[in-house]
């Protein structure tokens, strides 16, 4: 620094404050700094910074899933917003979420210097009590169950579960089968317990769930079991791709959609306006709930303190051509 100060012909504090992006020199002066820092092979120590103010201006990621729609769109959107906030993220995956493998990650993340860590572990093995979050940093927790000691963001599952089960009520279905997340999956429970609660307070008929592992592969395998019952005119997916699959097979079968069979998805993935017909599905707002977990984050790093809370994120229901009333009603109304 002491040589960009010669360089330039300024101060050493002039320099410092260049260097830490204040805004309190004037721009000729920056220039002329930055073109010394360049001629003298200068280059800010972010380490060294990070000791002197406390902050390294990293957040880390444990995640569980990479290969899901979900958990690739909310990966997306943190880096999004960290990065809109000054902020790098350092991700580390974990196969199973064990004690030992989410402490592990969370001491390698300690050992590479970050602020604090968004913990995005979609299995419901985190809600159990053997799980704890090592003390010592910031930490929010993604599409989890709510935590009394940390602040959780997630999409309202529930809510997303009740608009698309009574969607189909309203359409004038007797009732609504389902064909489920996989049960380790807190979204997916979530999704399937809403489903059957709207179904018992309408007073009507609760199928038993199928339950897939979220592919296209086992929408289409468990709906071999729907296609040839005609008391099947309805049917919620707990996301878009399981939703394609049971397209597919009920096309296989003869049964239109949505004259025989209205099919409900959940995700609103970009390709879902694309299926045929076009699918009606509940919409999540992955980037509001990057945005409000890296703020969320941030807070508790800036002020030292965590709020608690549970914040849930609304859901929408988007309209298309894969829902109608059943051709009972539809008889009904032409008369």
């Amino acid at each position: 620094m002491a040589d960009v100060a010669r360089e330039a012909g300024v101060s050493g504090q002039t320099v410092s404050r260049v260097a830490n992006g204040r805004d309190n020199v004037d721009q000729e002066t920056r220039q002329r700094v930055l073109d010394a820092m360049r001629r003298v092979g200068y280059r800010p120590n972010s380490a060294a910074r990070a000791l002197r103010n406390g902050r390294f201006r990293s957040i880390g990621v444990i995640m569980s899933t990479l290969s899901t729609f979900g958990g690739s769109r909310t990966l997306e959107a943190i880096a999004s917003a960290a990065v809109a906030r000054g902020y790098s993220i350092t991700l580390r995956p974990v196969v199973h979420p064990t004690q030992r493998e989410v402490t592990g990650a969370f001491s390698r993340l300690d050992e590479q210097a970050v602020d604090g860590v968004l913990v995005l572990i979609h299995e419901r093995e985190l809600d159990e009590s053997e799980i704890e979050l090592p003390a010592g940093l910031p930490v929010v927790v993604i599409d989890a169950n709510p935590r009394s000691d940390y602040p959780s963001v997630d999409t309202d599952q529930a809510e997303g579960a009740v608009l698309a089960t009574e969607h189909l009520l309203a359409l004038g279905h007797e009732t609504v089968w389902h064909i489920a997340g996989p049960p380790h999956s807190y979204a997916a429970e979530r999704r399937r317990k809403s489903w059957q609660a709207t179904l018992a307070r309408h007073g009507r008929p609760i199928p038993d769930a199928l339950t897939g592992d979220w592919s296209a592969e086992s929408g289409y395998r468990l709906a071999q079991r729907l296609c040839d019952d005609p008391a099947v005119t309805a049917v919620f997916t707990a996301n878009d791709q399981m939703a394609l699959g049971l397209l597919r097979a009920l096309h296989e079968r003869g049964r239109s959609v949505p004259g025989d069979v209205s099919v409900v998805g959940f995700d609103d993935m970009a390709e879902s306006r694309f299926f045929w017909p076009p699918l009606t599905t509940v919409r999540q707002s992955f980037g509001e709930v990057g945005r409000r977990a890296v703020e969320a984050l941030l807070d508790e790093i800036t002020t030292g303190t965590a709020d608690a809370t549970a914040v849930r994120v609304p859901t929408e229901l988007v309209l298309r051509s894969s829902t109608t009333p059943p051709r009972s009603q539809a008889g009904k109304s032409d008369s």
